[in-house]
């Protein structure tokens, strides 16, 4: 075939591609290749096509091959980022991304896709930096400001990422991820009003927009007869609805039906989206529960005797922790309503500690790793974690860290910070379960999408905090009970300040006026008063929570599902 011929031939196969007709389209790039095994804008489209009909690996090696003849085409990098983001392969999507932006740097499609790709990375700073070069490349992308945006949020830039969503609105006043976008950081400001507005407005524009309905049935109260109950009843009929929209459909659903006290049908839309997103995420049971054992072997009486107090003794960090839905972010608000306390959030940085050793040397991963140090390194571990933690503001003398996993470090806090204050929430085991079923989380705590898995990581979180008790001195963890705290606020907050070694404040009780982002599950929860309803809750529930029950009946058993 002729230049000329083959040139026709692509112009044609283009038009059916840009049309749709992918299989006309697919003819046609195929002849010209049965004629020129390596005519490579073929190779490239075969694979698009592939990635459109979501065959990725096979839309990898298309890309590949053309990539491999004719290197220098951006365009080929670009899409091949693509497909990579799309199998979750981060960092090769990434390396994909420089490689165009180097050869073209106007991309500014590409640039997004980096800045995104960094942010699922944890690098919100090297995404906001994609995103302004994107923007200074389009000034007008409403995109470009809702994705910077969404980099501010995760930098703990609130404010900002609020002006930003709200630029992307004034350039695009029907866009309708900007309005859910902005809506999102309102409510972590505790603006619920506000937030409220613009959920609205994005389901407005977008009635199916699902993420919106859910977020926005997480800030209301619903009642019997309630106009958006029943959109979302019409919603989750939809048969049409992708099955990653419709969890989150059955989430708010189950939510707005509980409000109403129709608790039956509740529970059954609360166990079809938790089936949902269980197929949807990767949850390794068993190496999560043997790295519970692992700990527990580790971290004997021996080791914590020998090295406990070689660490940085600084007593600013405090940390609060236990089973997500346990009460952490209530204990988290009442601390950081005392002037000279500083609420950090969500740190992660011992579980970020934990996965560079076991990175590093995979063959003494942690917590086998920890055999080997001595003092010394202890003490830097712990310089280390407090160069990572913000700057005290005036008048903060203590730092809050709540991340929830660190139950999984209490051993690691004593050994490289041993003055620290550790702060552990407890609930009952049932309604802690339950509120963690029904709850979608942002990220992470993949174990709460099964009631049986569930079950068996609260028997293994029940029996590491026996042995933390037993290896540890008296002392050392300070166990604050859920139920106490509403029975008897000021009392709890009291014991709570005076463990921290600070005077007393009584806007401590007063936590609910505390303005600061809260951006876990419980943002809602913790701006108000304490109410008394979450006590027992399970009950609502019971008959549907068998495989639960059975369990935690167990608890006196390990919690062995591998066989």
């Amino acid at each position: 075939m002729s230049k000329f011929l083959t040139a026709h031939a692509l112009a044609e196969a283009l038009g059916h591609h840009r049309a749709g007709r992918l299989s006309e389209a697919e003819l046609i790039y195929r002849q010209i290749l049965a004629l020129d095994g390596r005519h490579a804008d073929s190779l490239h489209l075969l694979g698009m096509i592939e990635f459109q009909r979501g065959n990725h690996e096979a839309a990898a090696r298309w890309i590949g091959q053309a990539i491999a003849i004719k290197e220098d085409q951006a365009a080929y990098h670009s899409n091949l980022a693509i497909v990579l983001r799309a199998q979750n392969q981060l960092d090769a999507a990434a390396a994909c991304c420089r490689r165009a932006l180097a050869l073209k740097p106007g991309l500014v499609e590409t640039q997004t896709n980096l800045g995104n790709i960094l942010l699922a990375q944890g690098n919100a700073a090297g995404a906001a930096a994609c995103h302004e070069r994107a923007l200074a490349l389009k000034p007008d992308l409403a995109e470009g400001f809702s994705n910077l945006g969404n980099a501010r949020q995760c930098e703990g830039r609130f404010a900002e990422a609020a002006a930003c969503y709200q630029r992307a609105l004034a350039i695009q006043p029907d866009y309708a991820e900007g309005h859910n976008n902005l809506g999102n950081v309102l409510t972590v400001l505790g603006r619920f009003d506000e937030a409220m507005v613009h959920y609205g407005r994005a389901i407005a524009i977008q009635p199916g927009y699902a993420v919106a309905h859910y977020h926005r049935a997480q800030i209301k109260i619903f009642h019997p007869g309630d106009s958006e109950l029943a959109a979302l009843e019409s919603l989750s009929l939809d048969g049409n609805l992708p099955a990653s929209d419709a969890l989150y459909v059955h989430f708010a659903l189950a939510k707005a039906l509980e409000d109403a006290g129709e608790y039956t049908r509740a529970f059954g839309h609360f166990e079809q989206g938790n089936r949902l997103k269980r197929e949807q995420i990767h949850y390794d049971e068993c190496a999560a529960l043997a790295l519970f054992e692992r700990i527990r072997s580790v971290f004997g009486r021996g080791l914590l005797h020998r090295l406990g107090e070689t660490g940085d003794p600084s007593p600013i960090p405090v940390f609060v922790l236990g089973m997500p839905r346990s009460g952490t972010t209530l204990i988290e608000q009442i601390l950081a309503s005392h002037p000279e306390i500083q609420a950090a959030g969500e740190l992660g940085h011992l579980e970020k500690m934990a996965g560079a050793w076991t990175a590093g040397d995979p063959a003494a991963p942690y917590p086998e790793c920890l055999s080997t140090v001595d003092g010394h390194e202890l003490h830097e571990l712990g310089q280390a974690y407090l160069a990572g933690l913000p700057a005290l503001e005036p008048g903060r003398v203590l730092i809050v860290d709540k991340s929830l996993t660190n139950f999984l470090y209490i051993g690691l806090i004593r050994l490289i910070l041993p003055n620290a204050k550790i702060i552990h929430c407890v609930r009952h085991p049932i309604d802690t379960c339950v509120s963690c079923y029904s709850k979608l989380f942002a990220a992470g705590l993949t174990f709460t999408y099964d009631l049986g898995e569930l079950g068996r990581y609260y028997r293994a979180y029940t029996e590491i905090m026996s042995h933390w008790r037993a290896v540890l001195p008296p002392g050392a963890v300070l166990d604050v009970s859920y139920e106490d705290v509403i029975g008897d606020l000021e009392g709890q907050a009291r014991r709570l300040i005076g463990y921290c070694g600070l005077a007393w404040d009584g806007r401590c009780i007063e936590f609910h006026r505390t303005e600061r982002p809260v951006k876990t599950a419980s943002s809602v929860q913790v701006r108000r008063p304490l109410f008394r309803s979450s006590l027992e809750r399970w009950r609502k529930y019971e008959s549907g929570l068998n495989p639960l029950l059975a369990e935690l009946r167990g608890a006196d058993s390990a919690p062995t599902p591998c066989g």
